[in-house]
């Protein structure tokens, strides 16, 4: 028993070293992947428990820092956990047993101020829930896929077999544990793509205009990983798409990703957007945006973020982004549409980005709103549709 003991208090003190020399220069996951690969003392459920407390710590943002930091981890364990656990019982007892209450009660235990878990309310869109949105930070966010077209029931039996459970969000939809491990149970991007939940749901502002124009054009100008792309395939199936990124691995990877997904009729190329007077020669029925932007809807998948963002950054993408919009804009067809999205929740980034498009451009405003994942454990995206 003093064994087991000794090693939980072990892997609160690896946690607390680790958490104290990341400097937040690159992703936290990809930080701690570095870590463990230079200590390879650590066993897989070593690097499970020492990770989980790592993270837990993120999740509380700039909230509790008058405690220790060791306190500080110990209570995001406790925000953070869903049932009771033996890591909890051995480092507070006395929460462990309140470890399944609702996160709301829990924080009010601790005396948690929910505002610091999110420490840039005054930047928030007034259409999010503050203190919901918060608090969703301390709950990991669900793996979702997208199934695609005819091979709805070949993923779910797969799913079952593989014993993996899963929860139907709508008829393409499912909600999975984050921890599922899918590569050797569906074959990705062929059979099911994985994409969170409000990315699949920007569909609902394709133009259903669209869907009997033939032949109908589609350019992706800022296409990163070509979930959208896909996403866009699937829904209209028609269409000839044209990708584009700023550079050429990110268009090798989407490549990769086209070739395992079956899409062969496309054109792909790089190209920075942002360059003043830049202009496309080739005109598109619709053209969709999916802006580089702080990424503030997404940080309960990279709670590091909480505590490493810089305000000053928000200006800065909403300076880029007017820059992109405007540009790729030109290339909208009399007639056709153009399609904004971010995964950010700053209305510096959203609501005042279509007032700018919509007093320096042709376009007009057809739709605007964010698709809210912070009560289904999911991400939160904005999106706006505009027409020429």
């Amino acid at each position: 028993m003093f064994v087991v003991m000794s090693r939980y208090f072990s892997y609160l003190n690896s946690a607390t070293e680790i958490v104290k020399q990341y400097t937040g220069e690159e992703p936290f996951a990809t930080y701690l992947k570095k870590f463990f690969a230079a200590h390879k003392k650590y066993g897989s459920n070593d690097r499970k428990h020492i990770s989980n407390l790592c993270y837990s710590f993120f999740r509380l943002g700039k909230s509790a820092e008058q405690l220790t930091l060791q306190e500080r981890i110990v209570t995001g364990l406790f925000l953070c956990s869903t049932q009771p656990n033996p890591l909890l019982q051995a480092l507070e007892p006395a929460w462990n047993e309140k470890a399944s209450l609702p996160v709301d009660q829990k924080s009010a235990m601790v005396k948690l101020q929910c505002e610091n878990i999110f420490p840039f309310y005054d930047e928030l869109s007034s259409e999010i829930d503050q203190k919901a949105f918060s608090l969703s930070h301390l709950v990991q966010p669900n793996l979702f896929i997208r199934l695609r077209p005819g091979k709805e029931r070949m993923v779910k039996e797969k799913l079952t077999r593989a014993g993996i459970p899963f929860t139907e969000e709508s008829a393409s939809c499912l909600s999975l544990p984050a921890t599922s491990k899918l590569d050797d149970v569906l074959v990705l991007n062929h059979e099911a793509v994985i994409q969170d939940l409000n990315s699949q749901e920007v569909s609902g502002f394709f133009p259903a205009a669209l869907k009997t124009r033939q032949p109908l054009s589609v350019w992706d100008c800022c296409a990163a990983s070509g979930g959208k792309s896909i996403l866009v395939y699937d829904h209209y199936r028609s269409v000839r798409l044209t990708v584009s990124d700023i550079r050429q691995s990110i268009i090798r990877n989407l490549e990769k990703r086209f070739e395992e997904a079956s899409i062969k009729n496309y054109t792909s190329f790089v190209a920075d957007i942002s360059i003043p007077g830049y202009s496309f020669h080739e005109k598109f029925d619709l053209v969709i945006c999916d802006a580089p932007c702080s990424g503030s809807g997404t940080w309960g998948r990279t709670p590091e973020q909480l505590s490493f963002f810089q305000k000053e950054k928000i200006d800065h993408y909403a300076g880029l982004q007017k820059k992109i919009a405007l540009n790729a804009a030109r290339s909208v067809k009399e007639g056709g549409y153009f399609l904004y999205i971010t995964c950010s929740v700053f209305e510096k980034e959203n609501e005042s980005l279509v007032h700018y498009i919509s007093e320096n451009s042709p376009l007009q405003t057809v739709d605007q709103g964010y698709c809210k994942g912070y009560t289904q454990k999911a991400d939160t995206l904005f999106a706006a549709l505009f027409k020429l």
